[in-house]
């Protein structure tokens, strides 16, 4: 009897075993397979779908010419340790939700989009700090006026992030970069909002007029810039070549912004952290 069901439960083990390889081997397939279509799909270009003939032209820009790949000089060992070493002061205060939205992967034409970051913006927030938090905190039920950036430097290089990067802000309304621009909104223009991560400095305090030029940024701010713009470029993969200013995307030609921006002071931090100049 002993033998009979010792026989019998070596059957049931190799039969058991059988049984999870088989389950074992189908699951692997799978996920290796479910893994190669998720890997055709992150290769697919599906941004050129953006631009087909359902999608209203946008005007003519000229092609954008980074002022950080020029003009290249050796990296400074001292300044990258220091901004490797240095503290970040970062602040996270949400936005009101009227003023951020989800990235969209379908625009109004049901056109596939690419909702990941390609391009940074770089704004001014004309005033100070804590008006533009403030207006950040305010409802703006109206898409009109809805607006929003996804991190401000202050000057003092206080950190303050209040939309999530992986969030659609609205940093720039009609607007588009290399004519590039997605429609979301029947009642509004097209906008690189869906791609595009914002960022904005604190305006330093003779600059709240509508001159053309002001006293500059500070160095702190231009340290905490470069740390902010070397998270985004590595994390999103995204290249020097497409980091602009809000007065090149704006297609209405009314914003400056940044003004008396001095591309040699980032230019000169992100060569120290290895991102440009190489």
């Amino acid at each position: 009897m002993a033998r009979f069901l010792d026989r019998n439960n070596k059957k049931f083990s190799a039969l058991t075993f059988s049984v999870y390889f088989l389950f074992l081997s189908g699951f692997l397939i799978y996920f290796m397979r479910h893994q190669k279509n998720i890997q055709n799909q992150l290769k697919q270009p599906i941004d050129l779908v953006e631009q087909t003939t359902k999608t209203p032209k946008a005007p003519t820009q000229v092609r954008w010419k980074s002022p950080l790949t020029t003009n290249c000089n050796s990296a400074d060992l001292r300044l990258r340790t220091h901004l490797l070493s240095m503290p970040l002061r970062i602040k996270q205060i949400k936005a009101h939700p009227t003023n951020f939205g989800l990235r969209l992967r379908k625009d109004l034409f049901s056109q596939r989009l690419n909702p990941n970051p390609t391009v940074i913006v770089l704004h001014e927030t004309v005033y100070d700090l804590t008006s533009a938090v403030n207006t950040l905190l305010t409802p703006h039920p109206s898409d009109i006026d809805q607006v929003s950036y996804h991190t401000l430097v202050g000057r003092s290089g206080d950190i303050v992030q209040l939309v999530d990067p992986s969030f659609r802000a609205y940093g720039a309304g009609h607007s588009a970069f290399n004519s590039r621009w997605v429609f979301s909104n029947r009642d509004l223009s097209g906008s690189l909002n869906n791609f595009a991560l914002h960022v904005s400095l604190e305006t330093p305090g003779d600059g709240s007029h509508n001159l053309d030029v002001h006293s500059g940024y500070s160095p702190s701010q231009y340290d905490a810039l470069a740390r902010v713009l070397a998270d985004w470029m590595v994390r999103y993969k995204i290249p020097a070549t497409s980091i602009t200013t809000h007065r090149y995307v704006d297609l209405g030609g009314a914003r400056a912004d940044p003004r008396s921006f001095a591309w040699s002071e980032l230019q000169k931090r992100l060569t120290a952290l290895q991102l440009v100049c190489k």
